[in-house]
């Protein structure tokens, strides 16, 4: 309970305002700390699919680390998921709302990228 009252003092802190709505997976502990720290006001969903957008986005991520076994410690898991996420970003722009790109032109920007990474890494090499 107490680390779930943490953590979501902590959500509100960083977003700077408590949300209309908060999905979580379901755990018992979630709906009072949910009420102490956001107030009676909150709705508290639990559906499964509700998260599936931000379990979508860690999959890529448990992939890597699975055959691993872990990270071993929480400084080599923080160094691994920023170049994850950089690497990810660099190799999957993301475009304006409306914009129609082919799957063609996807794939030309996406091998254009990673050749460009790759001599950037054998020149520092």
């Amino acid at each position: 309970m107490e680390s779930a009252q943490a953590f979501f003092k902590q959500a509100v802190t960083v977003v700077g305002s408590v949300p209309d709505q908060v999905t979580t997976d379901g755990h018992a502990s979630y709906p009072r700390a949910i009420r102490e720290t956001m107030g009676c006001e909150v709705i508290h969903r639990t559906n499964t699919y509700l998260n599936n957008r931000l379990e979508q986005d860690h999959r890529g991520i448990k992939q890597r680390y699975s055959p691993m076994r872990g990270f071993g410690s929480f400084t080599s898991a923080a160094q691994f998921c920023c170049a994850f996420d950089k690497l990810r970003n660099y190799l999957r722009p993301r475009r304006t709302m409306g914009e129609v790109v082919s799957l063609l032109e996807q794939r030309q920007a996406f091998l254009q990228r990673l050749a460009a990474l790759q001599r950037m890494i054998q020149a520092t090499s």
